[in-house]
């Protein structure tokens, strides 16, 4: 029965969604949203996001730590996470 599912799975063609998404920016932001809601929940994949991130794609990387410095340079109040910036977690 599993593998039947699997070759099912398989046999799934994700080319037009992956067009959908690269046509359509609103679409990608809310595929996105779902993503980071899903992941959010499961503790395993925060950290597995966050190492792909880091290893996979750099650009969103430096963007993410551009953010977090610019946002820690407009107060000085501790953040939320302990005080450690975003990106020094990522490290």
């Amino acid at each position: 029965m599993k593998t039947e599912v699997l070759k099912q799975q398989n046999s799934i063609d994700f080319e037009p969604f992956y067009e959908a998404l690269e046509d359509d920016p609103k679409l990608l932001e809310e595929a996105l949203e779902i993503l980071l809601e899903m992941v959010h929940f499961e503790p395993k994949s925060v950290k597995k996001l966050a190492l792909f991130i880091k290893e996979d794609s750099r650009n969103l990387y430096k963007e993410i730590v551009e953010l977090s410095k610019s946002k820690q340079d407009k107060g000085n109040s501790p953040s939320c996470c302990g005080g450690h910036k975003f990106g020094e977690q990522l490290l």
